[in-house]
């Protein structure tokens, strides 16, 4: 989880933050120095409340709307607030109970759907699941068929029976024996092989062979690249993208939620966040810009990784507004990630 690099407030500062940050969270309305002073449980006056409020504004914590007196938070004022006010309570028994009956061991698309539209349902904002990394198809055999006008038919069968074919184009025609000695060539060092392990050992030796044939074989393991990457690639299942519809912090800019939006559709960049959760240990939590993508500027992500079988293997998380009820969303997040671990790791 990333810490603020900012003066951290004193005790007293401290206790008027966290008021102010629950208050905004409950009522979504800027809190005014009387009613900070009120709610606080301090014995301040609220010209001593202002002058603190001022500190805190000063140190970037919270800030002023143009419409009101009050103040709100601002991201680096909830990052502070997560980090070090905040207290979360494990999720009750009878309530966990409940959520792993809707998590029980069974297919893993079926189980990382219903993870996806638990989170959504449970938070009321947009739930996601990453899913595992499919496996790169090993090459069974490699055979290469002649056409007309230089171009070459690649045929590839993998180990489970996939067929894939794919035209080359190349500067020159090849006789039947050439294609041949190039195919019996590839069989022999790729089979069993997946694509990428066999650019990697052929790389080095298709520059000792003769060139003619060297080339055509270069063609034929660099051709299906693009595949197997979106073979290899993980997805995720996202739910409950509408209710953010209903969320006032992002609907009342429908600019940015159309981004939003579009961000979800497009996915790699949204991926390579949710990624990052599988190389982290533990609750990860991205308020307002630390996604590094704008369309989050005014959401938060908390992810969490799941396993199967002692290996991580993906992400839950839920995407909402900065204003959200971090100690009621992290708990959910997390016991979701260790409920789909042990729901997938029990169907073996």
């Amino acid at each position: 989880m990333q810490q603020t690099t900012l003066p951290p407030p004193d005790a007293r500062a401290r206790i008027l933050l966290k008021t102010l940050i629950e208050r905004y969270i409950a009522d979504g309305q800027p809190i005014g120095s009387r009613a900070l002073s009120r709610s606080s449980g301090l014995e301040l006056s609220p010209a001593t409340v202002r002058n603190i409020m001022s500190d805190l504004e000063e140190m970037g914590y919270i800030a002023s709307p143009h419409t009101s007196a009050g103040r709100i938070p601002t991201a680096m004022g909830y990052r502070f607030f997560v980090d070090a006010l905040l207290t979360t309570q494990p999720m009750g028994n009878t309530q966990a109970q409940e959520l792993k009956g809707h998590l029980r061991p069974g297919q893993p698309q079926r189980l990382m759907n219903s993870a996806s539209l638990l989170l959504s349902n449970l938070t009321r904002f947009a739930g996601v699941v990453v899913a595992p990394r499919r496996e790169p198809p090993r090459i069974r055999q490699i055979e290469f068929i002649g056409l007309a006008e230089n171009r070459i038919l690649l045929i590839i069968v993998t180990e489970s029976g996939d067929v894939q074919n794919r035209i080359l184009f190349t500067r020159r025609a090849y006789s039947a024996s050439e294609l041949g000695a190039a195919a019996a060539y590839l069989n022999e060092h790729c089979a069993g092989l997946a694509l990428d392990e066999i650019r990697a050992s052929l790389q080095t030796e298709l520059h000792r062979i003769r060139s003619d044939l060297s080339e055509l074989m270069a063609s034929a393991i660099e051709v299906d690249s693009d595949d197997a990457a979106e073979e290899t690639s993980a997805d995720y299942i996202i739910s409950g993208e509408t209710n953010l519809l209903d969320v006032e912090d992002l609907s009342s800019n429908m600019s940015r939620l159309r981004e939003l939006f579009r961000l979800f559709e497009q996915r790699t960049a949204l991926m390579q966040l949710l990624d990052v959760s599988r190389r982290a240990q533990g609750v990860q939590i991205f308020i307002g810009n630390e996604s590094g993508l704008s369309q989050l500027d005014a959401c938060s992500v908390v992810t969490a990784p799941y396993e199967a079988d002692g290996k991580i293997v993906g992400s839950v998380g839920v995407i909402g507004p900065t204003r959200m009820a971090y100690d009621r969303v992290i708990p959910i997040v997390d016991i979701t990630a260790r409920l789909l671990s042990s729901a997938l790791s029990s169907n073996g």
